[in-house]
């Protein structure tokens, strides 16, 4: 197989929660840019349409990953028109950073919500399609902080650990049908959520991280390509980290 057969996604279908902008639209970009057919699917059917217009062959869909009825609609919509599910990223998911002493108790649930149940519903349904097809890649994106922890994020950082350990479950149990489940765990990546750390947090966050910067959607992106695509046929039940050596 030839580095670009590695890479190439065409004739797959991929569906990418959360990817209106960010790092779920820059996922989006690049697999389609790999031959994949992405839908993009967001709280916001406008926002989503808008983000599809602007890649080849795309498709939009509403999907709210809290909502199970929404998902269903959204993944038996998807069936009925592509036929198929080959690529799933769960990258939908919400922070509410704070103290533990001082985490709101409705900010707990909507993370719970979103970031766990959100993920975990899209995942059932999608491996069904997998299953019956005998191939799939789920991406879950989970957080450096699900795994290493970090002040201030206790409640976040436990909804993304529950990430990694639904991920590393599902990939034992659907290997037998050649459907992979792996995680990404991004650190400090360059986004709306991130734009907010100036002056001295943004210093000490940039002093945690190895390679001195924060990362990139693009960055991401690539981890995440690296994962639907057949140069990781081998790979499942792993959590990649894409945090330039992020320090706890």
């Amino acid at each position: 197989m030839s580095a670009s057969e590695l890479f190439d996604l065409t004739g797959k279908t991929a569906l990418i929660t959360g990817s209106t902008r960010g790092i779920g639209a820059g996922i989006a970009a690049l697999m389609a840019d790999a031959g994949a057919t992405v839908w993009i699917a967001g709280r916001d059917l406008d926002r989503a349409q808008a983000v599809a217009d602007t890649l080849k062959g795309a498709q939009a869909v509403v999907l709210d990953v809290s909502d199970a009825a929404s998902v269903k609609a959204a993944i038996s919509g998807l069936r009925k028109q592509a036929g198929q599910l080959d690529v799933l990223v769960n990258n939908a998911g919400i922070m509410h950073p704070a103290m533990i002493a001082m985490t709101r108790e409705d900010d707990l649930d909507a993370m719970m919500q979103t970031n766990i149940k959100g993920a975990f519903l899209c995942a059932q349904l999608a491996s069904r399609l997998m299953s019956a097809k005998k191939s799939g890649s789920i991406i879950n994106v989970a957080s450096i902080m699900g795994a290493q922890g970090a002040a201030g994020f206790s409640a976040y950082a436990a909804t993304k650990a529950a990430v990694i350990g639904m991920t590393r479950a599902m990939a034992k149990e659907m290997a037998p049908h050649n459907v992979r489940v792996n995680a990404l765990a991004p650190g400090f990546i360059e986004t709306d959520l991130t734009a907010d750390i100036e002056g001295d947090a943004r210093e000490s966050a940039l002093a945690g991280i190895g390679m001195g910067r924060f990362g990139t959607v693009a960055d991401v992106a690539a981890a995440a390509l690296f994962l639907a695509a057949p140069a990781s046929a081998y790979v499942t039940g792993q959590v990649l980290g894409v945090d330039g050596a992020m320090q706890a």
